[in-house]
């Protein structure tokens, strides 16, 4: 089979690569070609290979809803903090500034939110969710829930937890925006 994978940070462009993808449900686990142990003892490797595999997940479970994971991150950003300029949204999920507009011209269009002037800086618009973008944001949770139940299915309870902290950690290190600036709930497991 032959794929063609692109990646766009929204940030930096990728150029598309055309490789060769072996269908690995079809071969038990010691006859799949893989990589190196070099690489299979590397942690960001293996992160790499985890986001790539999340991604697809993400864009297989978000098909059927016509929107994506950046259209989700929109819509739970805009029901937590109800008053955000597109400047605030795009900055707050880093998110290139032209990347968001389309987003929210995609959602405006679906009535799921509405844009107005700023009443105190009529070159702002400030963004809201729609009553249509909250149900629609109650789907979309129910379908995230569902792909990090299928994807983290492998671990329990107790190692997705640890996880969830490890990774929290190194997000808000390397990107100070994940830091959780008040609690939030603890992952369902």
């Amino acid at each position: 089979m032959v794929a063609t994978i692109a990646h766009i940070d929204y940030r930096m462009r990728y150029t598309s690569v055309v490789m060769n993808v072996t269908d690995t449900q079809s071969l038990p686990a010691r006859e799949l070609p893989g990589p190196p142990k070099e690489l299979l003892s590397s942690d960001v490797f293996l992160l790499k290979r985890l986001g790539f595999a999340a991604k697809d997940s993400s864009h297989a479970a978000f098909e059927g809803t016509g929107l994506s994971a950046f259209h989700f991150a929109v819509l739970a950003l805009l029901e937590e903090d109800p008053r955000e300029t597109q400047a605030m949204i795009a900055d707050a999920l880093g998110y290139d500034r032209s990347h968001i507009v389309r987003l929210l011209d995609e959602l405006e269009e679906r009535e799921l939110v509405m844009r107005k002037r700023d009443p105190d800086d009529r070159r702002r618009h400030v963004v809201k969710l729609t009553p249509d973008g909250r149900t629609m944001l109650r789907r979309l949770r129910a379908i995230v829930q569902r792909l990090e139940d299928d994807f983290f299915s492998p671990l329990n309870a107790e190692q997705r937890k640890t996880l969830h902290t490890l990774l929290a950690t190194l997000a808000s290190h390397h990107d100070p925006r994940c830091a959780l600036r008040d609690p939030a709930p603890p992952p369902q497991g």
